[in-house]
């Protein structure tokens, strides 16, 4: 019987990153309403459930790396029937300790998929990794916009755990997916074969550049959850005066604007060169967020959110498609594990710090202090352009 060939292991990914992300769209919405109703839940205990999530995820991603070489199918597999499993406990709990500990686990089954998913779909194609990892960001956009949408409606009108009976459905349907869809190809086909030396994570941080891609995922990370997603709609409500229904409007166009150019920014780094797409994106991304401060009219706020999204989507794949470039190919799991975990740990500090110093300074605070952090990584990615240009060319890392 025959193998199945790359584009096919490939739609099987895209199909279950968009599931995926449908399931968690929905719940996006309607769980801090179901905390509310059955735990009776202050802000705090809202806002813990996203802090949990990531920390389950950062402490699984690297170790998912390390295992990927050996059990990538499994993994996504059994990372996504886990969901499954801890969304049916999370309905029948009725203590908020052990619901918070079970979104916790929750987070290791989100990294035991989604590392193993973005090594399957960098490694085949050297040539294409920024398209490759742009298509699986529209998918993985595409699903949260749906879900959201659909979220609050299935709450209310078919019944407050159905949300989580619908994502746990979304990861059943993935995991089929992806076991029949790439049931005849070996894992050699969507993950390396693991070199027999020992200490891979410092090889890995050893490469040039690698800890600047680190960084600059958790930055763009810590920027799209602490102030976009959390403090974006309160500026909209408080600064703009418009109300809830406008707000929804102008955070969608933000979306949109990041859905269209996944594509764009990860066609044009495969044609001109990472480096002359994520530097100048950073800089147009940061530009636009520190002018966000100055602006209260609407129409404004709705152009410059779009804006934004479209800068943040140009950037977004890049890192990851640079960092598979650089490290050599049986260390591209443990590298994609390791390039996860900072990410990680950007969406568990990234509120933390905005939040406060929204706080203690003024709302427009943390666009100001993103605009600086994108301004500093520009710069830095400038200055190790040329290094990690050299790598890619002396060390032929990214074949």
């Amino acid at each position: 019987m025959a193998r199945a060939g790359p584009a096919l292991i490939h739609a099987g990914i895209l199909a279950a990153a968009f599931l995926f992300n449908l399931g968690q769209g929905v719940l996006r919405p309607s769980m801090p309403l179901y905390l509310q109703r059955v735990f009776g839940a202050n802000y705090r205990m809202v806002t813990l459930i996203p802090v949990v999530f990531g920390v389950g995820k950062w402490l699984a991603s690297l170790p998912t790396g390390y295992l990927l070489s050996r059990r990538g199918r499994a993994l996504m597999i059994s990372g996504l029937l886990v969901i499954a499993c801890i969304d049916v406990a999370s309905m029948a709990t009725s203590s908020y300790g052990v619901f918070l500990g079970l979104r916790a686990l929750g987070g290791v089954g989100w990294a035991m998929f989604a590392t193993v998913a973005t090594a399957a779909m960098v490694m085949p194609a050297a040539q294409r990794r920024g398209r490759a990892v742009s298509l699986l960001m529209m998918s993985e956009t595409s699903g949260l916009l749906l879900g959201s949408a659909a979220g609050g409606g299935l709450y209310q009108h078919a019944g407050v755990t159905i949300p989580f009976l619908f994502e746990a459905a979304c990861m059943v349907v993935a995991a089929v997916a992806v076991g029949r869809w790439t049931a005849r190809a070996p894992d050699e086909a969507t993950t390396p074969q693991r070199p027999q030396h020992r200490h891979l994570l410092a090889e890995v941080l050893r490469t040039p550049g690698v800890l600047l891609i680190g960084g600059t995922n958790a930055v763009l990370i810590a920027i799209q959850t602490g102030t976009l997603v959390f403090l974006f709609p309160l500026y909209l409500f408080e600064r703009a005066g418009v109300g809830p229904e406008a707000v929804g409007f102008l955070v969608s166009l933000s979306v949109l604007g990041r859905l269209g150019a996944l594509w764009l920014g990860g066609s044009l780094s495969d044609r001109w060169g990472r480096m002359r797409v994520l530097t100048p994106g950073l800089l147009i991304y940061a530009a636009l967020l520190g002018s966000m401060s100055l602006l209260t009219h609407p129409m404004l706020l709705g152009v410059w959110s779009f804006a934004i999204g479209a800068a943040a989507g140009v950037v977004a794949a890049v890192p990851t498609a640079l960092m598979s470039d650089q490290v050599q190919h049986p260390l591209q799991g443990v590298a994609i594990g390791w390039l996860r975990t900072m990410t990680d740990g950007g969406q568990i500090v990234g509120p933390l710090v905005m939040g406060f110093l929204a706080d203690a300074i003024d709302l427009s605070a943390p666009f100001l202090f993103g605009a600086a952090l994108l301004a500093g990584t520009a710069w830095q990615c400038r200055r190790q352009a040329g290094v990690m240009s050299d790598a890619i060319t002396v060390g032929g890392r990214g074949s």
